[in-house]
């Protein structure tokens, strides 16, 4: 089987992959942390800096771009983000567990960072434009998945080990220690059934200051650069609170769920949501082109937040309502990011297009890791309803800078 030509079968398993080292290090540690007794302030600003690595990773790009297989790499990175779960899960239950599993998450995110870069570049060689906006909403809803197993399916389990052991440190560090199992055995599986693709290194004679600096050189860079750190400025916050709004009790201003609950409804509700919009997402892109489907994805991705302040004003309980916000939520969010991507992707066009991805999504992580640092200290100022109220407003340097950009009105299309 000719596997370059059916990217159905590499495509979900590798964004699978690369997305579900993300949410364990960038969102499940928040519950994790939150569970173990630290404060909002202190899992925000901990939390944001395991961002690092992905702001950072346009340093290291280049290597990546110019140097071995890309299927090594990703190969390579995946054992070592299985094994440093495992040592995580270890350490969990010794007295310095924070610190411990603080630098246990930043090698996982060094890692995971690399990952992206050499996933992301075997994405963008392997397949035409027109395949990769087709298959957007594939690796989204992947991706998404990934993400959706880590708050849905491992959350629930370690709500359920909470609730078995009455012992929430133990209950995480075997959280955790499956966590590196899964990896590696989604490691192994990348490396069986994604064939080593022969790759064009005509571009290796190119500087690694040339890469950067033709970057920079793209038209209309700094309303690009602009809009890649407002794009997801309400989120960037929102995905910090969101699990402490809903585990804080009542007397705090949140909803005081169980993390099994929590768990329960992103991984069922929110997988069927999210598949659904990163789907459509992709389809429509592909069909009408990125420039036409722009401004409804922005709001897409952030109206859904008015839930959340509704469910903060009147501190609703009722599980059915609290399933409708993360619906609505998720299937914005994989309606949304589509077009984000696609324009990242068309950002990223020209000989050494795996490093100006690298960059374009360092910036992006950059845009999530300052908002998020703080977000923690905003909502213990404003409490949580004025913080939802924040977040909407958040949406706002987006539209208007979006205004702002050019795109090819035909990218994506399937005449392209």
């Amino acid at each position: 089987m000719n596997f370059r030509k059916n990217p159905s079968i590499w495509v979900p398993l590798l964004y699978f992959t690369q997305g579900l080292p993300y949410v364990l290090v960038v969102s499940v540690s928040v519950i994790l942390y939150k569970r173990l007794g630290l404060s909002n302030a202190e899992i925000g600003l901990y939390t944001s800096w395991l961002y690092l690595p992905w702001v950072l990773k346009p340093l290291w790009s280049p290597i990546v771009d110019l140097q071995y297989q890309k299927k090594s790499w990703y190969v390579s990175m995946q054992m070592i983000i299985a094994f440093c779960f495992i040592i995580a899960g270890l350490l969990i239950p010794t007295q310095w567990f924070l610190v411990s599993t603080l630098a246990c998450f930043w090698m996982v995110a060094f890692a995971s960072a690399t990952n992206d870069i050499a996933t992301d570049g075997y994405y963008l060689m392997a397949l035409s434009q027109r395949q990769q906006s087709l298959f957007i909403g594939i690796r989204s809803l992947f991706y998404r998945f990934a993400m959706l197993t880590g708050q849905g399916g491992l959350v629930v389990l370690a709500g359920y080990f909470e609730m078995k052991y009455g012992d929430n440190a133990k209950a995480w560090s075997l959280t955790m220690l499956i966590s590196g199992i899964l990896m590696a055995v989604l490691a192994l599986k990348n490396w069986w059934f994604t064939p080593a693709i022969e790759e064009d290194k005509s571009s290796s004679s190119t500087s690694f200051l040339e890469v950067f600096k033709s970057f920079f050189e793209k038209k209309q860079i700094l309303y690009a650069i602009a809009f890649i750190l407002t794009y997801r400025l309400g989120e960037s916050q929102l995905v910090k609170m969101a699990s402490p709004f809903m585990l804080d009790e009542k007397t705090a201003g949140g909803l005081a769920l169980s993390t099994q609950t929590i768990g329960s409804i992103y991984g069922t509700l929110g997988v069927i949501a999210l598949s659904t919009g990163g789907i459509l997402g992709g389809i429509v892109i592909s069909k009408h082109g990125l420039k036409r489907w722009m401004f409804p994805m922005l709001i897409s991705l952030n109206l859904p937040n008015l839930c959340y302040l509704l469910l903060s004003s009147f501190q609703i309980d009722n599980l059915f309502w609290i399933s409708t916000t993360v619906i609505l939520e998720q299937f914005g969010y994989g309606f949304g990011f589509a077009a984000f991507l696609i324009y990242l992707i068309f950002l990223a066009e020209g000989p050494t297009k795996t490093a100006h991805y690298a960059i374009a999504t360092g910036v992006m992580a950059l845009g999530m890791m300052l908002p998020g640092m703080v977000s923690g200290y905003i909502q213990q100022v404003l409490g949580y309803e004025l913080f939802f109220v924040w977040v909407l407003l958040c949406a706002i340097p987006a539209f208007l800078i979006a205004r702002k950009l050019n795109y090819p009105e035909t990218y994506g299309k399937n005449s392209a």
